[in-house]
């Protein structure tokens, strides 16, 4: 099949401009690129014809041979050879592709060319779990903790070379961080194992750090825990994480809070729960009872009569503080009425006494033990 026109095969004209010749060549690579197009069996045919073009016309001196002899110029050898065979000018040649391989799908290779790449690596983040008591999370308190982490050597001021020495450009990767292979039809990419990426290596490392710029050492940091924290909650040191690696910036500490359990009070969100217990005689008859609270205080609570276990009442605005300061909650009292244990025999007489004068004390009773006469009953029947 004849060669179309390298021109149409880039849909511009024969007097477009070097920059309009690449802009056109960029769009059909983007459009035409196998990967991009699956379920096209003509995208790849397509694709290096348009690469093939791309070689010739961004070539002043094989543009002039092309427009002069039409494709008559790079057959036989002639018009001194683009492609790897010398006479075809774009079978297998992906010179033109990676001219413009960085624009085109730079983030997708996880990219950035050579101009934006620097020596320096940002320091990793680093995690610290905290525990705190539930007093320590209602007032919010200053704790200072140890934290084991690298930091900037100080014998290199962190540049990872003796006496400061500046690095050298690595001579695998000519300071691109990457280096690249040719694996059949494409062009794969990867990190230079000379310098690790870093585009640069230190010829003198530091003794101190071994060329890392950093060493381990152990670092005291005062945080500041406020009120109503919970567990999970999150508190970020920005720049008190790991150093950079060779004088980039440093990552941050991130804290994590434990509220250890308490042996009174359970916590919800800002709703604190205690169980208080109550004398049968109490529950029975009424009166006052003290209860504590998480500041350490005391509250009175009426116990009203007649009260059963799991009667709960509320303490308005005895709960935990809001972490960001919108009030406080509540606190619940859920009452766990005790039943007597080691009774002396007048104890037990008088219980006794009282268990045959209660006819219509206990309604719960009554109407628990009438529906189940009820029910066998009708099972009777």
């Amino acid at each position: 099949m004849a060669k179309r026109d390298y021109y149409e095969v880039l849909g511009i004209a024969k007097d477009a401009s070097d920059d309009e010749i690449k802009k056109a060549y960029r769009r059909k690579a983007k459009e035409l690129h196998p990967d991009r197009n699956p379920d096209n069996p003509q995208a790849e045919t397509q694709f290096k014809e348009a690469n093939e073009a791309y070689e010739v016309l961004k070539d002043a001196e094989k543009r002039a041979a092309y427009d002069r002899f039409g494709h008559a110029a790079f057959e036989n050898g002639m018009g001194g050879g683009g492609g790897p065979r010398g006479g075809h000018p774009g079978a297998g040649d992906f010179g033109s592709f990676s001219d413009v391989f960085e624009d085109l799908f730079g983030d997708f290779m996880g990219g950035g060319g050579a101009g934006r790449r620097t020596r320096a690596a940002r320091g990793a983040d680093l995690r610290y779990n905290l525990r705190v008591t539930l007093e320590e999370a209602f007032t919010g308190i200053h704790k200072t903790i140890k934290v084991p982490a690298a930091v900037s050597c100080g014998s290199c001021n962190g540049s990872g070379a003796e006496n400061g020495a500046e690095p050298t450009t690595c001579p695998t990767c000519s300071g691109m961080g990457k280096v690249r292979a040719q694996q059949g039809f494409f062009t794969v990419e990867r990190t230079c194992p000379t310098c690790s990426g870093m585009g640069q290596i230190i010829q003198n490392p530091c003794k101190a750090c071994h060329g890392q710029g950093r060493v381990e050492k152990e670092k005291s940091l005062s945080v500041n825990i406020p009120a109503g924290v919970e567990t999970g909650t999150r508190i970020r040191l920005s720049g008190e994480g790991e150093p950079g690696l060779r004088g980039g910036p440093t990552g941050d500490l991130y804290i994590f809070i434990e509220v250890a359990r308490h042996k009174l009070f359970e916590r919800d969100g800002t709703t604190l729960f205690c169980k208080v217990p109550v004398s049968m005689a109490t529950a029975a008859l009424g009166g006052d009872i003290e209860v504590p609270t998480l500041d350490g205080g005391r509250a009175r609570v009426k116990i009203p009569a007649g009260s059963q276990s799991g009667r709960q009442m509320r303490l308005r605005g005895k709960g935990m503080p809001a972490l960001r300061g919108k009030g406080e909650g509540d606190m619940m009292i859920e009452l766990a009425v005790e039943t007597p244990v080691n009774l002396t025999s007048r104890q037990k007489e008088l219980l006794r006494e009282f268990e045959n004068l209660a006819e219509d004390n206990n309604p719960n009773s009554s109407s628990f033990f009438s529906t189940v006469k009820g029910f066998w009953d009708s099972m009777k029947g």
